[in-house]
C-alpha cells in the first residue's frame, strides 16, 4: 500500500520519492560545482560561503519536499514535520463538511491541477505529487462524494525518470568541471 495507515488516521501521504530524489539531486547537480569554480576563478565572494549557502538552501528545499497530506474521518490536511518553521511552509486544513467542489485550472504550461472550493468559496490546492495519488483520490470521492473519476496527476512518474537521467548526466559534467578546475588549480 502506498499509503501509511495510523490509528487517528485514515491515511497518510508522503510526496513520491521519485519526485523527492530527483528534485535533491537536480538542486545539488545544479550548484555542487560552484563552490570549486569560485575557488578558481577568485570570485569575491570566499568559496567556503557558497558551501553555507548550498547546505541552507538543501534544508529548505527538503524542508519544502517533506510535505505530507493526512486524511482522517474529519477532513484532509497538508502538514509539515515540526521542524519545519510555520513561517516557511504553512499547511492547511479543510473538513470533508466544508468541501463544496473539485475545481480543474489549467497551468500555464498547459496542465490541470485541481483545486478543493470550501463552501465559502476559499480554494485550496489538491496535492498531486504524493505517492499513492490515485488512492488519496479514491478516499477524497468517498468522504465527499465528488467524481474524481477525471482527476489525474500533473506530472506522469516516467517524467521525473527522464529529468533524473538527465540529472544524473549533469553529475558527469560537474565531475568534469571540478576535476578540471582543481588541475587548473595546481598549475597557478
Amino acid at each position: 500500500m502506498t499509503a501509511n495507515l495510523t490509528h487517528d488516521s485514515l491515511a497518510t501521504f508522503r510526496l513520491s520519492p521519485l519526485i523527492r530524489i530527483t528534485l535533491l539531486t537536480l538542486y545539488i547537480a545544479l550548484t555542487l560545482p560552484l563552490p570549486f569554480l569560485a575557488q578558481m576563478t577568485n570570485a569575491p565572494i570566499p568559496y567556503q560561503w557558497f558551501w553555507v549557502g548550498i547546505a541552507i538552501g538543501f534544508v529548505g528545499l527538503y524542508a519544502a519536499l517533506s510535505e505530507q497530506v493526512v486524511l482522517d474521518d474529519q477532513g484532509i490536511q497538508v502538514t509539515y514535520p515540526t521542524w519545519v518553521p510555520r513561517f516557511f511552509r504553512r499547511g492547511w486544513s479543510l473538513p470533508w463538511s466544508d468541501i463544496k467542489e473539485l475545481k480543474p485550472r489549467t497551468t500555464g504550461q498547459g496542465g490541470i491541477v485541481y483545486y478543493f472550493l470550501s463552501q465559502s468559496g476559499q480554494a485550496y490546492l489538491l496535492p498531486m505529487r504524493v505517492a499513492g495519488f490515485s488512492h488519496l483520490v479514491k478516499l477524497v470521492e468517498e468522504k465527499t462524494g465528488i467524481d474524481t473519476r477525471d482527476v489525474y496527476p500533473l506530472a506522469q512518474p516516467w517524467m521525473y525518470l527522464i529529468l533524473l537521467i538527465f540529472t544524473l548526466l549533469l553529475f558527469l559534467v560537474d565531475v568534469w568541471t571540478i576535476v578540471t578546475a582543481v588541475d587548473l588549480g595546481k598549475l597557478v
